[in-house]
């Protein structure tokens, strides 16, 4: 299959491919739920050495900068209690951790989860984590940006491959919620 965006040889519907993919997304994909289909969702191989947007987007093609979304894990603190989320912004805007996230956790303090906390916690390989098969009842925040994008390249969970995700199936995602104003420039 043709991927929708971006120059890559092939394009699999994810149920297609599920050995591709890492233990949480995976089964995130088999119970998968919501108006778009979890065959909508397309897994791309990609050399795990050009998984860094920068690099990624010299490689595959300038154009995915604009449809590409980085998946960072931040972590709310608040009483001694913290609240690990995921936050979901397009390539080319930073996640406002200390005004629209901090409000939205409830917490007196966010920043972001270190390497060994997003990677320990969500199974997921850093420079890959994806919102798809994220630990449940975590919050999956959403810049509004992002959801609007027909497709959108996502990690896979690991550094080798990429998801292309309909915006609107990460609005389904559990704990999902969109928000204005996530992604800055």
């Amino acid at each position: 299959m043709r991927a929708p965006l971006g120059h890559f040889d092939t394009a699999t519907p994810v149920p297609d491919c599920l050995q591709e993919l890492i233990a949480p997304v995976a089964d995130a994909v088999r119970h998968w739920q919501g108006a778009v289909p979890a065959d909508r969702v397309l897994y791309v191989d990609t050399d795990p050495r050009w998984a860094d947007t920068a690099v990624f987007v010299e490689h595959y093609g300038r154009d995915l900068l604009e449809q590409s979304a980085n998946c960072v894990v931040v972590a709310g603190k608040r009483g001694g209690e913290t609240t690990l989320a995921a936050c979901v912004v397009l390539s080319t805007t930073r996640v406002d951790v200390n005004g629209v996230v901090r409000r939205q956790l409830g917490a007196r303090k966010a920043s972001f989860a270190s390497m060994e906390t997003a990677t320990g916690e969500t199974g997921m390989e850093y420079g890959g984590i994806t919102p798809i098969g994220l630990p449940a009842g975590w919050p999956v925040l959403l810049d509004s940006a992002v959801v609007d994008l027909p497709y959108v390249l996502v990690g896979s969970g690991r550094r080798r491959g990429k998801l292309l995700v309909p915006g609107k199936a990460l609005a389904e995602l559990p704990g999902a919620v969109v928000l204005e104003g996530l992604g800055v420039v």
